[in-house]
């Protein structure tokens, strides 16, 4: 009889320290489970910030503002367009209509 009490306490405090020790790890994996949430949380708080950040950087008003400051670009008009022609092309276009 008492070597059955042994072995009933060995298994007690057996069962008892894997009671604890599994408790433990699911708290820990909880904590991981929120931090984990959390940072999805602010990624997609930071992915929502950026987005707006690129498209008030791509509005047409400062693509061309930056382009005239800082490219020295300007609009083309009349004035200042150039055509150029191809010699062969016209050669062989009026050649064609001989």
């Amino acid at each position: 009889m008492m070597r059955l009490s042994v072995l009933l306490l060995i298994a007690l405090v057996a069962s008892g320290l894997y009671l604890v020790r599994t408790s433990y790890e699911s708290r820990r994996l909880f904590v991981e489970i929120e931090r984990a949430r959390n940072d999805e949380k602010q990624l997609l708080a930071d992915e929502k910030r950026l987005d707006a950040e690129r498209q008030a950087q791509a509005t047409h008003l400062r693509v061309e503002r930056v382009a005239r400051e800082k490219l020295g670009m300007r609009m083309a008009g009349p004035d200042i367009t150039v055509y150029v022609s191809d010699a062969r092309s016209a050669s062989s276009a009026s050649g064609a209509l001989r």
